[in-house]
């Protein structure tokens, strides 16, 4: 069974004319799960995360910042690539207790896989700071909740967006409940996910070089990251879904195909069946191409359905 979590007002949050996280990565997405074939899927609209949740993993300064930013037109700039508008606050709310909500259903057994469809991203922004487009770090929070609602002791987290989740890295790197695991390019922004960056052995990490592409990912995947996961036997398995490795992305230089996406799910489902009792949480983070982001989601959530 899967569930779908996302919320009207993250087509609403917007960060300008011409912006790359644009409302239209979201509807593609929508779009895309319109399909016949996830005719199955519920839906369900996301709550609000609550101010306690968002403190698992955030200063309350930057709770307070965010919260407080809701101009009655345009955008505010928060640096030079992450802005608000009237509704990104919401819709930071809402991206966030999407995957609360979906960590929820899957501890309880209401389901046993979940794909949130939100907006804001959320893996850059860090304890105090949002960055990289992202407001609130949606999968940490996530990942505090399974640790503090439901008693977890193991909780992997798996990223495979083109740019390395530093904001998820920075909130666990002395967490040894969180395994977290990344596959991105290098160089590229944000700058982190060197493989000597390993937190209290909790962090592995895994740059590709521009123009590495299929085989050099599986590679990564089969030969080091998904064994690590393997031997972690985590009870939850979250990931970060990113889809800007794609070969038709415009903002990096790997060269993944669609059926990549296809492939490592259907690892990380083997994954979540072999140790986690099926459980597995998916929220939206990068790709920014609207066709290779819809087919790539397409493929994804495709196989979380059959898994």
């Amino acid at each position: 069974m899967l569930q779908l979590y996302t919320h009207s007002v993250c087509l609403q949050h917007d960060p300008g004319p011409g912006h790359a996280e644009s409302p239209a990565r979201l509807r593609a997405v929508l779009q895309a799960l319109d399909q016949d074939r996830f005719a199955i899927v519920d839906r369900i609209e996301a709550p609000r995360a609550t101010r306690e949740q968002l403190l698992r993993v955030h200063t309350a300064a930057h709770v307070d910042r965010i919260l407080a930013i809701a101009p009655d037109s345009g955008t505010v700039r928060l640096d030079e690539d992450t802005l608000m508008s009237t509704a990104s606050a919401e819709a930071g709310l809402r991206a966030a207790g999407a995957v609360i909500a979906a960590v929820d259903a899957v501890m309880q057994g209401t389901v046993s896989h979940a794909f949130c469809a939100v907006r804001p991203p959320g893996h850059h922004a860090t304890p105090d700071t949002a960055m990289g487009f992202c407001l609130f770090n949606n999968i940490a929070i996530g990942a505090a909740h399974a640790l503090a609602a439901h008693g977890l002791k193991r909780v992997a987290i798996a990223d495979f967006d083109v740019h390395h989740g530093n904001g998820t890295q920075d909130i666990f790197q002395r967490e040894p409940r969180v395994l977290f695991i990344s596959s991105h390019q290098s160089p590229l922004y944000p700058g982190t996910g060197q493989e000597d960056e390993r937190g209290v052995g909790n962090i592995v990490n895994a740059p590709l070089s521009p123009g590495d592409g299929s085989y050099e990912f599986r590679e990564w995947w089969d030969g080091a990251l998904l064994p690590r996961l393997h031997a972690f036997k985590p009870q939850l398995v979250l990931v970060s879904a990113g889809f800007d490795a794609h070969r038709n992305d415009p903002l990096a230089d790997i060269r993944l195909q669609t059926e990549d996406y296809a492939w490592i799910t259907e690892r990380l489902a083997d994954l979540a069946r072999a140790h986690a009792g099926n459980r597995l949480v998916s929220t939206l983070e990068g790709g920014y191409e609207l066709n290779a982001l819809a087919a790539s989601v397409s493929a994804h959530v495709g196989a979380l359905l059959e898994s």
